[in-house]
């Protein structure tokens, strides 16, 4: 698969997360997918993804940098959202906040097998 097929996988996915488009999303992710190193499989995947989205009724994926090389994809994914209630330990309660995560995803074929992220908690912290 050459980087541009990658490039265009990935926001395709994207825009199903965003669209909240869970029929479509195994599409896009193994039913043996790896979040962090710990197997969660399609189904943990989306119950993750649906959990998020109910504590984070804005929620919405920006793209603000990507990078791909087959089989590996590298993104900044940026957040401008209100988090209800506890968020990665943080009392948020509903307040807006601007964060970014650093993920990389692994692909098998045309599918995410393995994700690996990093949310930047020390920007929400200053923010509170």
């Amino acid at each position: 698969m050459t980087e541009p097929d990658l490039s265009d996988i990935y926001r395709s996915y994207i825009a199903c997360l965003n669209r909240q488009d869970w029929k479509n999303l195994p599409q896009f992710v193994h039913d043996d997918v790896y979040y962090n190193d710990k197997q969660i499989g399609s189904a943990g995947y989306r119950a993750m993804l649906e959990r998020d989205f109910r504590e984070i009724p804005d929620l919405h994926f920006d793209i603000d940098l990507l990078v791909a090389d087959p089989a590996y994809v590298g993104a900044r994914l940026r957040f401008n959202c209100t988090p209800q209630g506890t968020f990665l330990g943080l009392e948020v309660n509903g307040r807006k906040v601007t964060f970014t995560e650093n993920v990389f995803y692994e692909f098998r074929g045309e599918k995410i097998g393995r994700v690996w992220s990093i949310i930047d908690k020390a920007a929400i912290e200053a923010q509170l």
